[in-house]
């Protein structure tokens, strides 16, 4: 069968590519540079099509806890907001994770903190990976570089949201969310019926009495013997997710004497100040981490082992060097350069601040 190409938004694709996920409902708010993925769907009408439901909650609040409750029955759901709005969800995502639900929610970074600007920024990376509610809990997060990953991460999305019972977050930026590319769209899979629901999580997922006895999905415990139990069955996947789910992308690294390490749009951009130092004759690779959680440790580790050093290329003030640096281990220097508050490095700084704070001082 010929492949659906089109000309696509990254957020509109990820309307797209929720619908024919087979998600059930979304729930959203808009918040700009996100806000055409409501949008886009509103234009779609998948209620007439799927029965998907799409509901524009009167906040951010309202439409994390509309998600729990879908996702309490087994629903696939989703949302969407953009960095100060995932801020709101924080508590709703902590009580999902403690309450092993999964679901799948997309933020479109924005500069801050507070308010800040609509521009683009990659400054959630702490909110994402280590700080996304209270209490001891993770969120996987993927971290798409194109219009292409935007649509394949929303169903890696689901089916890790699935395999872990936990929220996954498609961590995406401004540019990302706005840019155009072509897509490649795959065959739409269908919405589970309630009697596919109860047959494959009757076990956790609200389903009616009259299927089972009385399931109860909570995140209180107030029997602190039972939370330690809880917090050592989510740590227990947590570490399973860490040696399963790694994923990245090695560009050049082979012969490699410097490595510059960024994700997303960061990573576009220093694609091609790797080819700039190439030209010039400096062996220099790209590694970009496709996870942002699970992090790949283990391959930071081993270019550490046989490097010159390493740069972090962020649009943050430097968030994700934390996690470079104690990979590497102290094996070599690790630099940080960024541009943050909405602004965007280009290839030649990215170049410059190679060669100024790496390959010049060791010549």
């Amino acid at each position: 069968m010929k492949q659906e190409v089109r000309l696509m938004k990254g957020n509109e694709v990820i309307a797209e590519a929720a619908v024919r996920a087979g998600c059930d409902a979304y729930f959203g708010y808009p918040i700009t540079p996100q806000t055409e993925v409501i949008e886009t769907l509103m234009e779609m009408r998948p209620w007439e099509t799927t029965g998907m439901v799409v509901l524009q909650a009167e906040s951010e609040i309202a439409s994390i806890n509309m998600v729990y409750g879908a996702a309490a029955c087994g629903k696939k759901v989703m949302t969407s907001s953009s960095s100060p709005g995932i801020s709101l969800m924080g508590e709703g995502i902590s009580y999902m994770a403690g309450a092993e639900l999964p679901c799948v929610i997309l933020n479109v970074q924005r500069g801050g903190p507070g308010l800040g600007t609509i521009q683009p920024a990659q400054s959630d990376y702490f909110l994402a990976t280590k700080a996304g509610g209270h209490g001891d809990f993770r969120m996987l997060v993927l971290a798409p570089n194109s219009v292409q990953e935007m649509y394949d991460h929303v169903f890696l999305a689901f089916e890790l949201a699935f395999r872990y019972r936990n929220p996954v977050m498609i961590l995406s930026d401004g540019v990302i969310g706005q840019m155009m590319e072509k897509v490649e769209l795959s065959e739409a899979v269908g919405r589970l019926t309630d009697a596919e629901v109860l047959e494959r999580y009757g076990d956790w997922a609200l389903t009616g009495r009259h299927h089972r006895d009385r399931n109860i999905v909570t995140s209180v415990q107030l029997d602190p013997h039972i939370q330690e139990g809880v917090n050592n069955t989510l740590l227990g996947k947590y570490r399973r997710a860490e040696r399963e789910e790694v994923r990245y992308e090695s560009t050049d690294c082979d012969d490699a004497d410097y490595v510059i390490v960024a994700y997303g749009s960061s990573a576009r951009i220093s694609s091609k100040a790797v080819e700039m130092a190439r030209e010039e004759g400096h062996k220099v690779g790209l590694l970009r981490p496709i996870t942002l959680y699970p992090f790949p440790s283990a391959q930071i580790r081993e270019l550490a082992g046989r490097v010159k050093g390493i740069l972090t290329v962020e649009m943050s003030t430097g968030q994700m060097v934390e996690d470079v640096r104690l990979s590497a281990g102290c094996a070599v220097p690790v630099e940080y350069y960024g541009r943050y508050g909405g602004m965007i490095p280009t290839p030649g700084e990215v170049y410059q601040a190679l060669k100024s704070l790496l390959i010049e001082k060791q010549a």
